[in-house]
């Protein structure tokens, strides 16, 4: 028989449970209610049809469908107008192309980078004014997340140029909807092309480039472009485009420019073809700012670890690089996805973003000091030394950890002891049992 004490008590913790946990939010709400209608439809398909539709529901197009009726339903019950409209749809848009990169696993990466990597790369270089520019665009997320900062720091939206590129022709759609819902004019080209052998904006120089392109991508036509003049610190392998797309960054910044960039770790230490030397030659044209290594699983698509390379052609510190370990930062947000903290999370789990982008700030002042574990400066000269490998772990070395006060022979009498009651545990336990059980 069932226990009715039993469940009361189960539903007296379920009820308040429920009440503890917090509303949805418009854009949960809107997620919930349009992924109950998907059915049977793949994430990849449905993902441009409701995304079309977060689209449409702003510029307020007429749209009917057989099938979708519902789903136009769940918007045109939203009532905004103006900025409020903008905000709440570009949240709603933003957020639906996270999820749909969740569901989609490793092909979700290809138009999606976490927004704490984002917003970690835009806190870092402070783009307040001048030309964007992401030659490996995805959705646009580099752009968004570069229009909120310039909110959060009262700065004026009309002082940036967004220009960028896409590859794949959905994603390149998918991004001028996000900007649109945002305000933002950007160009992007008369179309959908690849940035190595079309580049749309051969003229460009940037103030900002901020981009997270795919990670070591071989094959990508490198033997067409043995003289071109992106080129400048060595010819990239055919097997890898990862310094590919690094130079490709520099030749279109600004003399006053700053890169921030997403890469595999790889690309800190590979001595392959010719990455080990062309990572020399951009060492001492003393165009490495910082490094970061960051911690493992903040992407859908890819489970390695990756790093962030922030480049400039003026320096605020000339001859010295800045090294941070942030690979134990971040808080794991469902099993297997992990996030750095801001904003709201920050009250549970510490600001990680703010103290990158302080450590960054300080660095640049002239006023940091090195901490043991976390973060180190290291000069061309030493740099060379390690043959000019720049994993942050090799300066940084590993965080001292406090003394307690006990002296260390007492600390290893009392933890011999109580392993060895640990031992005695089972052991007790057995012969327990064994007095108890019926012979």
């Amino acid at each position: 028989m069932v226990d009715k004490d039993h469940c009361s008590n189960l539903k007296a913790k379920m009820a308040k449970k429920q009440k503890a946990e917090k509303p949805l939010t418009v854009e949960q709400m809107l997620w919930n209610s349009a992924n109950e209608l998907r059915g049977n439809l793949d994430a990849a398909e449905y993902k441009s049809v409701v995304l079309g539709l977060v689209f449409l529901r702003y510029i307020n197009d007429c749209f009917q469908a057989s099938r979708l009726g519902n789903v136009v339903d769940i918007f045109n019950n939203l009532h905004f107008s103006g900025k409020e409209a903008r905000d709440v749809l570009g949240r709603v848009y933003e957020y639906f192309l996270g999820e749909y990169a969740r569901e989609e696993g490793k092909k979700g990466g290809e138009f999606y980078t976490p927004s704490c990597v984002v917003r970690t790369i835009v806190e870092v270089i402070q783009p307040y004014k001048g030309k964007i520019y992401d030659p490996a665009c995805g959705s646009g997320g580099m752009f968004v997340q570069s229009s909120k900062f310039i909110e959060r720091h009262q700065g004026n939206i009309n002082n940036i140029s967004v220009y960028g590129q896409e590859l794949n022709s959905n994603t390149w759609r998918l991004a001028q909807m996000n900007l649109a819902i945002r305000g933002i004019e950007a160009n992007f080209g008369d179309s959908y092309a690849d940035s190595f052998h079309d580049d749309k904006h051969p003229f460009l120089k940037a103030d900002f480039v901020m981009a997270n392109p795919p990670f070591n991508i071989s094959k990508w036509g490198g033997y067409q472009l043995k003289d071109d003049p992106r080129w400048q610190y060595g010819i990239p392998p055919e097997g890898n485009a990862n310094f590919a797309w690094m130079q490709h960054m520099i030749y279109h910044l600004s003399d006053t420019g700053r890169i921030g960039l997403v890469l595999a770790n790889g690309s800190l230490s590979s001595q392959q073809g010719t990455e080990g030397e062309i990572r020399k030659n951009i060492v001492n044209a003393d165009l490495v700012e910082g490094i970061v290594a960051m911690p493992s699983q903040l992407f859908y698509n890819v489970q390695i670890p990756c790093c962030l390379w922030f480049l400039t052609k003026k320096k605020s510190q000339p001859g010295k690089t800045l090294f941070v370990d942030a690979r134990n930062m971040g808080y794991m947000k469902d099993r297997t996805h992990r996030e750095l903290s801001c904003g709201e999370e920050a009250e549970d789990h510490g600001n990680d973003i703010a103290r990158i982008a302080v450590t960054f700030e300080r660095f640049r002042d002239g006023r940091l000091e090195p901490e043991k574990g976390y973060c180190a400066i290291a000069t061309t000269e030493e740099i060379a030394a390690q043959d000019y490998i720049l994993t942050p772990g090799r300066y940084v070395g590993i965080a001292e950890v406090a003394d307690d006060g006990e002296p260390f022979q007492e600390k290893m009498t009392r933890l011999t002891t109580e392993l060895s009651d640990l031992f005695a545990q089972p052991h007790a336990l057995e012969s327990k049992s064994a007095a108890s059980s019926p012979a």
